[in-house]
């Protein structure tokens, strides 16, 4: 693959971050019957900003408040080559630089409500899966320094929102559902419950570009057109790991009303709360290491979880990892 930035190894030692595979070095089962190979970790909040660097790069304080994941130094000016070479992150281990972030989560106190945890599953058909060239031209690594986003579209509102995004509930007295709606899916869960913010990132890349002028059109998600599998349009011809991000809140010990700090519009108007729920992704990952949960958990059909590569190695958790937020609410930083 040519269409890609030149890699940029990692500034310390790779195998420092690498354990025994749930401490005994075992490979993990296949994923059969399911078609995908798939590769899951878990990662904590980072940071909260009102920066975005992939559509206003250089300019801090322009967007509507972040929450951030992953690398934990991504700010306005983040670049790969910073994202490769500083940084911790909340995802595992620095060996996964990439940057992640969404619309942070409110109160009607405005203050943040912090996810608990985020669940982050990549999957792909097996590059030697014949579908592969039925699908789009062939099945391809996540190429160096891609970007996107994905979801509502905030510079496009009457665009139609992609990533099939929804609300989930999950815990104790859970009525559990694809709801539209945070509203929804919080009156089907009780303060002993767990709200979830699920979205979808596309699979389909068109080859030239990693990043575009909305930052969407480089990338596309594939679609029934009279097959019996789904195909990725002709102008996007590759297919690349998806992946499907979960981010998991606590309702606490009281109901209160919650939306996304981006369902406040420029003008104050407030959107149906959790319309605009969209994220971000900026590639920047070890490439080593993504060789080897895309070479074996991708296209080895396994079934890989918990940051395992599916070669008798696991991503080290990185110290101070919880699955409770705590603080859970906090209070938004000073706008820039």
């Amino acid at each position: 693959m040519t269409v890609q930035l030149a890699d940029i190894a990692s500034n310390f030692d790779v195998n420092s971050e690498l354990v025994p595979a749930w401490g005994t070095g075992a490979v993990p089962a296949s994923a059969l019957p399911d078609v995908v190979g798939a590769f899951r970790f878990i990662c904590n909040a980072s940071h909260l900003s009102y920066d975005d660097p992939i559509v206003y790069p250089g300019q801090p304080g322009k967007s509507h408040l972040h929450q951030f994941f992953g690398n934990t130094g991504t700010n306005a000016y983040s670049t790969y080559t910073s994202l490769r070479t500083t940084g911790s992150s909340t995802c595992n281990s620095p060996l996964n630089r990439s940057a992640y972030w969404m619309p942070a989560m409110m109160n009607d106190k405005a203050q943040v409500i912090k996810p608990d945890y985020i669940s982050i599953y990549y999957k792909r058909r097996p590059k030697t899966d014949p579908l592969c060239a039925k699908i789009g031209i062939a099945c391809v690594d996540l190429p160096r320094g891609l970007r996107f986003v994905f979801g509502y579209n905030m510079l496009n509102p009457a665009a139609t929102p992609t990533g099939s995004a929804y609300f989930n509930c999950q815990g104790t007295g859970a009525i559990s559902g694809h709801y539209n709606t945070l509203s929804t899916a919080q009156k089907n869960c009780p303060v002993t419950a767990q709200v979830g913010a699920i979205i979808s990132a596309p699979e389909c890349w068109d080859g030239k570009n990693l990043d575009s002028a909305d930052h969407r059109s480089h990338v596309a998600y594939s679609a029934y057109i009279g097959q019996s599998y789904a195909q990725c349009p002709a102008t996007h011809p590759y297919v690349i790991p998806t992946f499907t991000l979960g981010a998991w809140y606590s309702q606490g010990t009281t109901w209160e009303a919650w939306h996304l700090s981006s369902d406040v519009m420029a003008d104050g108007t407030m959107m149906t709360p959790g319309m605009t729920l969209h994220a971000d992704w900026f590639g920047g990952w070890d490439s080593s290491v993504m060789n080897m949960w895309a070479g074996n958990c991708v296209n080895l059909l396994l079934n890989c979880s918990g940051g395992d590569l599916g070669n008798g190695k696991q991503l080290k958790m990185y110290s101070g990892f919880t699955w409770t937020a705590n603080p859970r609410v906090v209070a938004p930083p000073p706008a820039v």
